[in-house]
Order: C-alpha cells, then sequence, then structure tokens
C-alpha cells in the first residue's frame, strides 16, 4: 500500500531553507539528509495562484487559464474577478486518486474556495475563504469539527499589509500553529492515502519582514528587533513538521514543497505611468498621487495599452472589437505588442543601469493560452522590481509597495524535498526539477496516472519515482 504526504510551505526559496536555516532545523534537516532535495522551477508567471494547481494538474498556467489571483474580465476596462476553485476544470492528484478509489486529506492547497466535493476524502479551503462563516470543508460536517477542536479560532490567513509588525507577528504564528493542529488531527483522524496541507504563513513572513531578517536587502537595519524572526518562525514550523510526521503511517513518503521563491524588493516601477510618458496611456485629468488606475480619468479612445500592478505587470491593448472604445486594428496587434516589448528591454533603473526586463505572450509563452490572458506579461529586472499600477506618482520608481507594505517579491526557485521510510537515499542533490513535473511523479507512486496524459506539460522525475517506490 502507497501512501504519501505533502508539506507545502508557500513562497520558500532554497537560499533562505536549505542554505542559511537548515541546520536550526531538525526534523526539516532529517528530511533533507536521508533523502532527495533540489531547486524546484515554478511556473511563468512565478505567483501561489496558479502554481499549486500547475504542481498538482501537471499543466501549464496557460492550460489552467490561470494567471494570478486576480483576472480582467473579458471586453472590460476595468471590472476583474478573484480566481476561485470552480475556475480549475483540470484534474489534480487527488481527483485522479478518488477515480481509483483511494482517500485524500486535502488542507488549505489554493486555490481552494469554495470546497469542492471529493469522494472518500476531507477537504479545508484556502487562504482565499472569506470567513469561517463560509462553508469551508468537505464533508461538510468537518467545519464542526475543526471549529470544536480549535476552539473557533481556525484562521486562513493574516493581514499582513500593515506597519504594525507586532499585531503580524502574533496572528500569523497563532494561525500557523492552528494550522498544524489541525494537520495532526486530519493525519491522525482520518482515513487517507494521500495527504496534503499548505501553509500560507510563510509567504506572509517574507512579505512582512524580509527587511528585517535578510542583509542584502537595500532597508536593512543590522540589531533591529525582527532581525531573527525566520529562524523563531521555521523552528516553531519545524517542531510542529516533527509533531506532525509522528502521526503519519511508517510507511508514508514524504514530501516538502514550495511553489515559487521570495526575495528582497528593490522597489515598485509604475508601469502605467511609464506607458503614459511613451504615449500608450491617456488621461483626461492629471490623476492625483497614488490613484488606483480603474479611478483615473482615462481618455479610453485615444488609449492603446494599460497595465496591472502585481509581482509582474500585466499589459492589455484597447483593441478594436474586443474593447468597447478599442483604438488598435486587430490586424497590427501583432505588431504594436513587439514594439512595446521592445520598449520595455530598453527600460533603465533609477542609477541608468538596464534593467534584466523579461516580456513574454502568453500564446507564445505556453502554446495553449486559454482564458482571461493578458496580452503582454512582463517581468521587471529580474522579477526585481515589482509592478506598479497606480498613477500620480513623481517618479517612475517608487521605493515602497503601492498597495501597502511590502519587503519581498517572488523568485523562480521553490524548494523540493522527497524522503522513504526505511531508505538512506544520502541527501542527493537533483537538478532540473519543474513544478509541473510534481504531479505526474506522485501518481506513478501510486502506479496511477492522469487521464490527460497526452495533454501534460510535466512528467515523472525517474530519481524520484525509483528512489521512493
Amino acid at each position: 500500500m502507497t501512501r504519501v504526504a505533502v508539506i507545502g510551505l508557500d513562497s520558500v526559496p532554497p537560499s533562505l531553507l536549505f542554505d542559511r536555516l537548515m541546520d536550526r532545523l531538525p526534523n526539516f534537516r532529517r528530511l533533507y539528509r536521508e533523502g532527495l532535495h533540489g531547486p524546484l522551477r515554478t511556473c511563468d508567471p512565478p505567483i501561489t495562484v496558479p502554481a499549486w494547481m500547475v504542481m498538482m494538474t501537471g499543466k501549464s498556467p496557460g492550460k489552467l487559464g490561470i494567471y494570478g489571483f486576480r483576472h480582467r474580465k473579458a471586453g472590460s476596462y476595468t471590472d476583474g474577478y478573484i480566481v476561485n476553485s470552480t475556475h480549475v476544470r483540470e484534474e489534480t492528484v487527488w481527483d485522479a486518486l478518488a477515480a481509483a478509489g483511494k482517500k485524500s486529506v486535502v488542507l488549505g492547497v489554493p486555490p481552494g474556495y469554495p470546497p469542492r466535493p471529493l469522494k472518500d476524502g476531507n477537504v479545508v479551503s484556502c487562504f482565499l475563504t472569506p470567513s469561517k462563516d463560509r462553508p469551508f470543508t468537505y464533508p461538510e460536517g468537518l467545519k464542526k469539527e475543526i471549529l470544536d477542536l480549535t476552539g473557533g479560532s481556525y484562521g486562513f490567513d493574516v493581514t499582513f499589509r500593515t506597519e504594525d509588525r507586532d499585531a503580524i507577528k502574533k496572528e500569523l504564528f497563532e494561525m500557523t500553529r492552528t494550522r498544524l493542529e489541525v494537520a495532526k488531527y486530519l493525519a491522525s483522524r482520518k482515513q487517507w492515502d494521500f495527504f496534503i496541507m499548505h501553509e500560507i504563513g510563510f509567504d506572509r513572513l517574507h512579505h512582512a519582514f524580509w527587511k528585517y531578517f535578510d542583509p542584502s536587502h537595500p532597508k536593512y537595519v543590522r540589531g533591529n528587533k525582527y532581525e531573527h524572526i525566520a529562524e523563531e518562525y521555521y523552528e516553531m514550523f519545524d517542531r510542529g513538521l516533527g509533531e506532525l510526521l509522528g502521526t503519519f503511517p511508517g510507511d508514508a513518503v514524504t514530501f516538502v514543497l514550495s511553489d515559487h521563491g521570495s526575495k528582497g524588493m528593490k522597489g515598485g516601477f509604475c508601469v502605467n505611468q511609464w506607458l503614459e510618458e511613451e504615449g500608450y496611456l491617456k488621461f483626461r485629468a492629471k490623476p492625483a498621487p497614488a490613484t488606483d488606475l480603474d479611478k483615473a480619468d482615462i481618455d479610453w479612445g485615444k488609449t492603446k495599452a494599460w497595465g496591472w500592478g502585481g509581482y509582474y505587470a500585466r499589459i492589455f491593448f484597447n483593441v478594436e472589437g474586443r474593447e468597447p472604445k478599442g483604438v488598435v486594428p486587430r490586424a497590427a496587434l501583432d505588431a504594436e505588442k513587439g514594439a512595446l516589448a521592445r520598449k520595455v528591454m530598453s527600460i533603465k533603473d533609477p542609477d541608468g543601469r538596464a534593467m534584466s526586463n523579461e516580456v513574454f505572450e502568453p500564446d507564445r509563452l505556453y502554446g495553449t493560452a486559454l482564458g482571461d490572458k493578458p496580452d503582454l506579461m512582463v517581468y521587471f529586472d529580474g522579477l526585481d522590481w515589482r509592478s506598479a499600477g497606480t498613477v500620480g506618482h513623481g517618479s517612475l520608481y517608487l521605493s515602497e509597495n503601492d498597495t501597502g507594505p511590502d519587503d519581498s517579491v517572488h523568485s523562480m526557485d521553490g524548494v523540493f524535498m522527497a524522503h522513504a521510510p526505511g531508505r538512506d537515499l544520502g541527501g542527493k542533490e537533483l537538478r532540473g526539477l519543474r513544478i509541473q513535473d510534481v504531479g505526474p511523479t506522485l501518481l506513478r507512486l501510486y502506479g496511477l496516472r492522469y487521464k490527460d496524459e497526452a495533454g501534460l506539460d510535466g512528467r515523472p522525475v525517474p530519481e524520484v519515482v525509483e528512489g521512493c517506490s
């Protein structure tokens, strides 16, 4: 009988877990030294949603039709929607296992709200859940078990874009301790062949505190009160991990995975102000400082392109017949995208140094690009600079995030660890691991495949299958 457990850590980079903190974390260290490990290359874009579903379906964001948390409604200039579980239409690992008669426990994997029914499974929704007053489990009765276990204090997320760092720390540590208690309860009380938990707290720690614990961050101050918060949080989780591992059956293969990495943020590049300077975006009236684009007085009849902020930029063209006041002829769209991409590649940083920018067209990047995709995707300077979508600033360059305090950006490498009970795989490092390979690898441990094997972008990793089977 094969059983597999996945510990999902959001936004954890190898540089932090493997290189800096591993010696302080005895339970992580045992899995690392006895198993297999390596950097896990994430998807484009390196965003929590869609990355976990790329991992669990073996398919690209293009085939999923998911390019981030927020999507623009087709044909609209300002209307958007938040991706949720109903937008995931591809088969996940736990869907494939359920079809084979196997049981799963799925705790917090995004996008997991609203919770989707799972045959013979137990599901708890993710950090996108608006309130614990809403149904957040399948079966529905599991909600009462969790609230009874936690005294009603189960939390899905924390408020992390605030200057009150003491409040963030308290809420963050409490949320993660509670999640670990729920994980231990589910792992020990429910029947499962596959167990997966996701902890968003790592991501929130990094965004709220990176400048306090990373000496290479441009705003790091030695001796600050949060200088050791990364050690505190990871050590707390490691203790809980040890207890959780103790609830797993002796034959369970254990994976530790993160969806992407993190690194210090240099600043924000004002993509819409730049588009205005380049003649693509036209305003009827000068916007007030730090104005959201959807609140600015835009002359759409004269605007060729606009952008969205975030850890990467999404750029949309105002196309005739597609947008209500489109001005770019469809026949000219490819040429316009190419011209704008070349201009993006020439952008310099505040010191006059050429940025290492990257521009992607979804159709070319993925081959298949479904759903409400942007026309262009832009990484500013290797993602060191986030995209600031607000307008009315005095400069193209911001030293802070324009939507609230944020110390980190996302990076392309997450972490991968695999541990097989009773086997010492020597702590071998694997190279070339890709996030889309995880799902096919997990299923192959059960001797199973996805229904749409031919449509996958991932493949099983032979060293992992052979070492852990």
